[in-house]
C-alpha cells in the first residue's frame, strides 16, 4: 500500500521539534508499503498538502497528534481546528482510509475520532499500524487487534510494544533540511515509559509505567546517525532520562566510545546524583540539564508524588553545575496543597539555585487517565462529562492565580532568566531570529544569570 503519514504538529515555541515518532513507524511499514512523510512544519503551509496527496495518491494516510494544546494556561492555544482543516484537505483529495495517532490521540481518542471523522486511530505505539494495514490488505477483521480504535469499539491502550525501535531511514527524510535550518535540533529516544507516579503526568498511560531499554550501542548508533545527517545538537526526548540511572550511564559511555561529537540535552528528575554522575554525562556531551523541579516545598512536591524532596533538587542542580552544563528548572506553581506560604517558600528558595533559567507554568493542564484528573472531578472543578479537549486547568483552592501570579511577579521583577510560561509569541520571535543568525540548540542558556 501507499501509506502518507502527516506530522500535524505546528507548535515552534521554545524550538521545532523533529517528529521522531513518525520516523519510527515508517521504519515499522517500509518493508511491506510504500510510505512518505509530510510535516507541516517543514511545508509552512498545511494547504501544500493537497499537490502531496495528488501526486502520491495514498491508500492510507496516517495524521500524527502530537499536541491538543500548549498546555499554558496564560497563552493558551489549541491546535484541534487546525487538525480539522487538514482531514477536511485528505477527505477532500483522496478516498484513502484515515487513521490518526500520537501522543494526543491517545489521550483523547474517541473524542478525536468523531471531531475529525477518521476511519480508524491507533493508540499508544504507532509501529502498531503495521498490524492494521496487514489487516486491511488481507481483508480480515480489524476488531480486536491491539491498540487499533474504531468510532465505536474499544480504545482500551494494549500492551507496551518490546521492541526493538528501528530508524533506519534519517538521511532520506524530506523535511530534515528544515529543522537543519532552524536550529539544527534532532532528536533520539533511548527508552520508553515511565516508572514514576507523577499526578499530572500523561507518560505512563501513553507509553506505559514499565521501562523498556533501548541498548546504549543502539543509541549511540542513533546519535552518530543524527550527527552524520548534520545535527549540531540533539535532544533526548525519553520521559525522564535518569528514570533509571545506571542505563543512562551506560547510555553516556556508549555515546564516548562510539566518538559522538556534537552536544545534546535531556530532561531530568532532580534526585540527589550518584557521585561523578554529571561529570560522566558532560564528557559524553550533555551541555542542557533540564530539571522537572515542580516545587521547592516538600509538601507541595508530596502531593505531586515527585520522587524526590527539595534537598535533593539542590543537590542536582550543585552537580550539574560543578560539572560545567548549562541548566534550568521547570515550575509548576498552584496544584494540589500550594498555599500562600508554600509559594512563598518555593520563590524565596530558588535565590538558592544560582546560575540557571526558571520556567514557570502558574495551573496544571487537567488530562484524562491522571490522578489530577481523579482529584478535579472529586473536588467539583470538572465533572466526568467534561470534555478535556478544550484545556482545563487544575487551581489551589488556597490560593488563587491572581495571588500566584503577583507573588511571581513581584519575584521576578528584573530577572531575565524567571520565565513565565513557554515565553510566548516574543519568546518565539527571539529564538526565530537566533537561528537566522546561526545559533544552534535550545538556546535559553543566553537567559541564565
Amino acid at each position: 500500500m501507499k501509506v502518507l503519514l502527516i506530522s500535524t504538529n505546528t507548535l515552534t515555541t521554545p524550538y521545532p521539534v523533529y517528529p521522531l515518532g513518525l520516523d519510527h513507524v515508517a521504519d515499522a511499514l517500509r518493508a511491506d508499503h510504500d510510505v512518505r512523510i509530510a510535516d507541516i512544519n517543514a511545508l509552512g503551509d498545511d494547504n501544500l498538502l493537497v499537490p502531496i496527496i495528488d501526486s502520491f495518491a495514498p491508500d492510507v494516510v496516517g495524521m500524527s497528534l502530537r499536541n491538543i494544546d500548549n498546555t499554558d494556561q496564560r497563552d493558551q492555544k489549541s491546535f484541534v481546528a487546525g487538525y480539522q482543516r487538514i482531514a477536511h484537505s485528505v477527505r477532500n483529495h483522496t478516498e484513502a482510509t484515515l487513521v490518526l495517532g500520537g501522543s494526543g490521540f491517545t489521550l483523547f481518542p474517541r473524542e478525536m475520532m468523531e471531531v475529525l471523522g477518521a476511519d480508524y486511530g491507533i493508540v499508544g505505539e504507532g509501529e502498531r499500524l503495521a498490524d492494521l494495514l496487514k489487516a486491511m490488505a488481507e481483508k480480515t477483521p480489524v476488531a480486536g487487534i491491539p491498540g487499533v480504535v474504531t468510532r465505536k469499539g474499544s480504545q482500551e491502550i494494549p500492551p507496551p510494544l518490546a521492541g526493538p525501535f528501528g530508524r533506519k531511514h534519517l538521511m532520506n527524510s524530506p523535511h530534515l533540511p528544515y529543522y537543519l535550518e532552524h536550529g539544527g535540533m534532532l532528536n533520539l529516544q533511548t527508552k520508553r515509559g515511565c516508572p514514576f507516579n507523577c499526578i499530572y503526568c500523561t507518560y505512563p498511560h501513553i507509553e506505559g509505567k514499565k521501562l523498556r531499554l533501548i541498548e546504549p550501542e543502539a543509541a549511540a548508533q542513533d546519535a552518530l546517525q543524527l550527527q552524520a545527517a548534520g545535527a549540531e545538537y540533539f535532544y533526548i526526548t525519553d520521559s525522564v532520562f535518569n528514570s533509571h540511572t545506571a542505563h543512562s550511564m551506560a547510555v553516556a559511555e556508549a555515546f564516548i566510545e562510539a566518538g559522538v561529537k556534537i552536544p545534546w540535552g535531556a530532561f531530568f528528575a532532580p534526585v540527589a546524583p550518584p557521585e561523578g554522575y554529571f561529570e560522566l554525562m558532560a564528557r559524553a556531551g550533555l551541555t542542557h540539564a533540564e530539571f522537572g523541579t515542580e516545587s521547592l516545598c516538600d509538601a507541595v512536591l508530596k502531593r505531586y508524588s515527585k520522587p524526590f524532596c527539595a534537598t535533593d533538587v539542590f543537590k542536582a542542580h550543585k552537580a550539574a553545575l560543578e560539572s560545567g552544563l548549562h541548566v534550568s528548572h521547570f515550575l509548576l506553581l498552584g496544584g494540589p496543597g500550594e498555599n500562600e506560604n508554600s509559594i512563598e517558600e518555593t520563590l524565596t528558595g530558588l535565590d538558592g539555585l544560582p546560575r540557571c533559567v526558571f520556567f514557570f507554568f502558574t495551573a496544571l493542564r487537567i488530562y484524562p487517565h491522571t490522578d489530577l484528573y481523579d482529584m478535579a472531578v472529586t473536588e467539583g472543578q470538572i465533572s466526568a462529562s467534561t470534555s478535556l479537549l478544550e484545556p482545563r486547568f487544575y487551581t489551589s483552592r488556597e490560593i488563587s492565580q491572581d495571588g500566584i501570579l503577583a507573588r511571581l511577579e513581584k519575584h521576578a521583577e528584573g530577572r531575565l532568566n524567571w520565565v513565565v510560561g513557554a515565553g510566548g509569541e516574543s519568546m518565539a520571535r527571539i529564538v526565530a531570529r537566533l537561528y537566522e543568525r546561526g545559533h544552534t540548540g535550545p538556546l535559553w542558556e543566553h537567559l541564565i544569570r
